[in-house]
């Protein structure tokens, strides 16, 4: 039997919501073994001049206790 944790991951990027995704899920991954899935609960961004100047995305990532 499998014991799985969630945690919620805040990142961001310049470039897009899935950029901010991958970098969550990356730096994530370094400290916390076996991640399963994740899930993007929210999006949202900054806007600067009337143009969006960072992509933000809360994500919970699923991973399976040792």
């Amino acid at each position: 039997m499998s014991v799985l944790k969630v945690i919620e991951v805040l990142s961001n990027s310049d470039i897009s919501w899935e950029d901010a995704a991958r970098k969550g899920v990356a730096k994530a991954a370094k400290s916390v073994k076996h991640i399963r899935s994740v899930y993007i609960k929210d999006h949202s961004a900054t806007v600067s001049g009337g143009e969006i100047t960072e992509y933000r995305v809360n994500l919970k990532l699923t991973f399976e206790l040792e």
